[in-house]
């Protein structure tokens, strides 16, 4: 995770380690991960921005539902970026 910088890193209850959220506030990041059930001392963390992730993940959810994009049948960067590019602006269009 080196060389990212953000205000808020998102992420599962997969990733509350004690490491993790170290690294993240160390570099100036609020960690916006919910806490497990067998955490001793319970973290609070902003429900409203966790929520919002839920956003993103279905954003990547209607990507790969199309099979080029989740196969990456397109040898090359540039290819794969335009066929990104191109199924975001049918996403987008269908929501306008």
């Amino acid at each position: 995770m080196e060389g990212l910088s953000a205000d808020c890193l998102l992420a599962d209850k997969g990733y509350d380690s004690d490491e993790i959220v170290g690294w993240a506030e160390g570099h100036g990041m609020t960690a916006v991960i919910p806490p497990r059930k067998n955490r001793k001392t319970l973290r609070v963390y902003d429900r409203y921005l966790y929520k919002l992730r839920h956003l993103v993940e279905n954003a990547f959810l209607k990507l790969k539902q199309w099979r080029g994009v989740a196969t990456r049948y397109c040898k090359r960067a540039s290819s794969f970026l335009a066929f990104v590019q191109i199924r975001c602006l049918m996403l987008w269009a269908k929501i306008s």
